[in-house]
């Protein structure tokens, strides 16, 4: 199946909806992206304005939630869908939707911080299911550090 993929900057035009679904957390955005234009004269002038509806779900969700705000700027980086539907008025309408695999804060407008969300620890038990496809997973020789799936070094080579 072909798939488009977006990477855009813009400024977010509402606050984030966020609620709880069957599939799981869900927030819903939308993001307005301007570009400009040089004329031929010489001056920058802005372009029109594009808005899409940006789609985040689980995780991705709970962290756009705590973390975006209204008139944040942001990149955004998904697949893009379009949704045609019919307005009230009969005329039909299209919606650029935006699947978010990835969002964040424009760094070249501001400044940020990062916190890692606090997530419940995992209990394993010794008769993990699995514990082999875990060792195959993570085990590989290299210089470089084993990191578990929070972004930490792990102390040792192997999986508990």
């Amino acid at each position: 199946m072909n798939e488009t993929f977006v990477t855009f900057q813009g400024w977010v035009g509402n606050e984030v909806v966020h609620r709880e679904t069957p599939q799981g957390n869900v927030a819903n955005l939308r993001v307005g992206s301007t570009p400009r234009i040089r004329k031929r004269s010489g001056e920058w002038v802005d372009g029109q304005t594009s808005w899409f509806s940006v789609t985040c779900w689980r995780g991705l969700a709970d962290n756009v939630r705590d973390s975006i705000r209204k008139g944040d700027p942001v990149f955004v980086h998904g697949r893009l869908r379009t949704d045609v539907w019919e307005r009230e008025d009969g005329q039909t309408s299209v919606t650029y939707v935006v699947e978010a695999t990835t969002v964040g804060h424009d760094l070249t407008r501001g400044t940020g911080s990062f916190l890692r969300p606090t997530r419940p620890e995992r209990v394993e038990t010794e008769e993990e299911p699995n514990a082999v496809l875990k060792e195959v997973l993570h085990d590989q020789p290299g210089d470089l550090p084993q990191l578990d799936s929070l972004g930490r070094q792990r102390e040792t080579g192997r999986v508990a």
